[in-house]
């Protein structure tokens, strides 16, 4: 079933942002030192919690989401810094020329955590990001490989056990889609998880997109355990053994999460 941050969003919240100082704002400061006075952005911020690190840190934040029910909730926690200035939460689609304009080369940092696996024609979407990004700025991205056992976020199923039952997501569509309505879920769930299977994303694929917009690579951690799964199993975060990280194609059914500092 549905885990307990997936339906309370200031638990989630809550995790989210311990997790952002924990390893995210760690890992980009690794190439990237985040300092007062940088311009961050989140696309697909939900209610903020990644950028709250950021944001006590002294950056200029700004967080973009299509679901305004969590823009609303983000606006909520975060009054008092929007108030003052370091942050705005905005309803908005990336490509619109508004935003565009307004944000043409701004940022020094973007982030998507958990994010390019949602987003569709990520071919056209990552060099996107360029026209968004400011000279020696960078791109964060942490997202689960889509081989790996739960990279269909099956997860997020209402049934408990099509919830935890790992890999199925890798079946052709008919099959995934029945054992999910075998299991009880709803058109809409099922459609929920069938439009996460089409924007499905590998290790391989998203560094040939890095390298075909003229990106560099430069700082990559891949984890056997997901540094989230702190909360959602109650499990250690651990970097991936080195010898499974060098075979392409296979790392993907056993890295559970990676992060990428591209520039």
């Amino acid at each position: 079933m549905a885990l307990e941050h997936h339906l309370d969003s200031k638990l989630r919240f809550t995790q989210q942002v311990e997790n952002s100082q924990a390893y995210v704002l760690a890992f980009i400061n690794e190439t990237k030192k985040i300092q007062a006075g940088l311009k961050v952005l989140e696309i697909g911020c939900g209610e903020g919690g990644v950028l709250k690190p950021f944001i006590d840190s002294g950056c200029q934040c700004v967080g973009v989401d299509l679901d305004q029910i969590r823009i609303d909730i983000a606006n909520d926690y975060f009054a008092n810094q929007i108030t003052q200035g370091k942050v705005q939460f905005i309803n908005q689609d990336v490509y619109e020329a508004a935003f565009v304009n307004k944000f043409h080369q701004y940022f020094d940092v973007i982030i998507l955590k958990d994010a390019i696996e949602h987003i569709p024609n990520q071919e056209a979407f990552i060099p996107h990001l360029k026209n968004l990004l400011a000279p020696a700025g960078q791109l964060f991205f942490g997202f689960p490989p889509w081989q790996m056992p739960f990279g269909g976020h099956q997860q997020l199923a209402l049934n408990k056990w099509t919830s935890k039952l790992p890999y199925y997501h890798l079946l052709p569509n008919f099959l995934y889609a029945g054992i999910l309505k075998l299991g009880g879920e709803t058109d809409g769930k099922i459609g929920e998880l069938l439009e996460i299977k089409s924007t499905r994303i590998t290790i391989e694929h998203f560094e040939r997109i890095v390298k075909a917009a003229g990106l560099s690579i430069k700082n990559n951690r891949h984890y056997l355990i997901n540094p989230i799964y702190k909360y959602k199993f109650g499990l250690d975060a651990r970097v991936q053994f080195a010898f499974i990280k060098a075979i392409p194609f296979v790392r993907n059914f056993l890295t559970t999460c990676v992060y990428y500092s591209v520039g």
